[in-house]
């Protein structure tokens, strides 16, 4: 049995521990916050109640898989959860408005071919068919298998581009998310449907590569799914489950140094107590990091040919993963039968809107997500509803988000496209309140409160996350900062793999 010490108390450091404990280790979480969950919080105020973090979760097999193998409750018994259908609706910026079908291939074809025309959906189907290409050849070494020491094979896009004939330059093949909609799905609104895919996870269309066509894929595949009481709910079950399997945590425990001896982690180091003054040392066979180690470790993590940190939350550079800006709203009246449970306000400048983002200024116009949870959990009473309003975002740095007039300015600009999704919005308002990646920051410790995105292929690698195991032996990374990179589903994958690696060490090959 070996001693563990976890470093944060998120979904994939807790996925991990969970993993461990029932591998028959002795593991014990440190959490510099007062609770669980990372960027997974709840905000409660007047009996309403929001989700902070993700609303929804895709590729619910992750947390499946990790009930079944921590205890005898499968996921199921110990949250509700139900697939959101439609899926999600569309507005886009010409006053087409089109809700597709969850889970549906052909559901969604007949809905894009009824709202843009015929055509629209066989292209859009196409376009999932390479999608489904693109995922059977990067599944595993992506998602499911630890990072590979050669992974530069990973810097291949597998999305099979449609080879074209372009005016003055010969045969190309769409490189881009941008390139892909503007070549292959030859509709601005189809193009708009792609970009949003890619902006929501906080990737450039403009430069990520086709490949991330994976992102649709998964969610038009395996669907999107709500959990009763928000992703805080999940959250709690993941964090019960440990307290199941004898997980320690320690909270308001910050940990200021990975302890090394004889060439390997052996530790953590605690800052001193508010009370005894003293920093403490506490002793393990095994370090997992669910935070960005680096400012942590005497010695360099990465060796010269390994994949290293992007710059936004890793503590490298300036930040330059967006994050989210967020609005929840208080409204009067309850939520009217047949509402969408997700809405996207797509902008009218897609390109300007990224060219904002990611060089560090606020979108004029942004594309805004707008959710509307079916939950009695959220609201005081029928007669109420609790409505949450989203923007991709410059992370805090480049923008001053600690700006009360600017938070507020952008908050306007928010609500006032999200009344294209609830009528009378402004009328309805009891109050709003405002997040920003400032904030973020602040309750995270993610540099400029940036949200990562999940690993992609393609673009010569500079997509793909850290390794989990690190060039300092005995220390693991998990969570959004590592392979295989941000989201809910990600970072439950990323535990599956550092538990693996821990008890099965270099034999192992991957989830199974």
């Amino acid at each position: 049995m070996a001693r563990i010490a976890v470093i944060g108390a998120g979904m994939g450091a807790m996925a991990a521990a969970a993993r461990l404990a029932v591998a028959g280790h002795r593991v014990t979480v440190y959490e510099r916050s007062a609770t669980y969950g990372g960027a997974v919080g709840r905000f409660e105020r007047d009996g309403f109640a929001y989700d902070t973090g993700p609303g929804l979760l895709h590729l619910p097999a992750v947390y499946r898989d990790l009930f079944v193998k921590t205890g005898r409750k499968p996921l199921e018994e110990c949250v509700r959860m139900t697939q959101v259908d439609p899926a999600s609706r569309h507005v886009f910026p010409d006053g087409t408005v089109v809700s597709l079908p969850n889970a549906s291939r052909g559901g969604v074809v007949a809905a894009l071919d009824a709202a843009l025309g015929a055509g629209a959906g066989e292209r859009w189907g196409d376009f999932l068919g390479r999608a489904r290409d693109a995922w059977d050849r990067s599944r595993r070494p992506l998602l499911e298998e630890p990072l590979r020491e050669d992974w530069q094979v990973l810097g291949r896009d597998p999305y099979p581009a449609i080879r074209q004939r372009r005016l003055l330059r010969g045969p190309r093949s769409a490189g881009t998310v941008a390139e892909v909609g503007a070549w292959e799905l030859g509709d601005s609104r189809l193009a708009a449907l792609f970009d949003g895919y890619a902006l929501s996870y906080g990737l450039d269309p403009r430069h990520t590569p086709a490949g991330a066509a994976l992102l649709p894929y998964m969610e038009q595949t395996f669907g999107s799914w709500y959990v009763r009481g928000g992703m805080r709910a999940l959250a709690h079950a993941v964090y019960e489950r440990c307290l199941e399997r004898r997980v320690e945590f320690v909270f308001h425990a910050d940990v200021v140094r990975i302890v090394e001896k004889d060439g390997r982690a052996a530790g953590v180091e605690l800052a001193p107590g508010p009370s005894d003054g003293a920093a403490t040392v506490v002793d393990a066979d095994h370090v997992v990091a669910g935070t960005a180690p680096a400012a942590l470790v005497g010695d360099e993590l990465w060796r010269d040919d390994d994949v290293r940190p992007r710059g936004g939350g890793a503590g490298v550079g300036t930040p330059s993963v967006p994050g989210r800006f967020t609005v929840l709203l208080a409204l009067r009246g309850g939520r009217p039968d047949g509402t969408a449970h997700r809405t996207v306000i797509h902008s009218p400048g897609r390109g300007d809107e990224a060219g904002a983002v990611f060089s560090g200024r606020t979108a004029e116009r942004p594309t805004v997500t707008v959710l509307r949870p079916d939950d009695p959990t959220t609201r005081p009473d029928d007669g109420h509803e609790a409505v949450t309003v989203t923007a991709t975002v410059a992370p805090h740095g480049p923008v001053d988000w600690t700006d009360a007039g600017l938070r507020e300015r952008y908050a306007d600009v928010l609500v006032e496209v999200a009344g294209a999704a609830v009528p009378e919005l402004r009328e309805r308002l009891r109050w709003r309140e405002i997040r920003t990646p400032a904030d973020t920051a602040a309750r995270t410790g993610a540099r400029g409160g940036s949200v990562p995105a999940p690993s992609l292929a393609g673009a010569d690698g500079r997509l793909l996350r850290p390794a989990n195991s690190t060039r300092l032996p005995g220390l693991y990374l998990v969570g959004g900062e590592a392979h295989p990179g941000g989201g809910l589903a990600h970072a439950g994958m990323s535990g599956a793999l550092v538990a693996g690696l821990i008890v099965e060490g270099a034999d192992f090959r991957g989830s199974r």
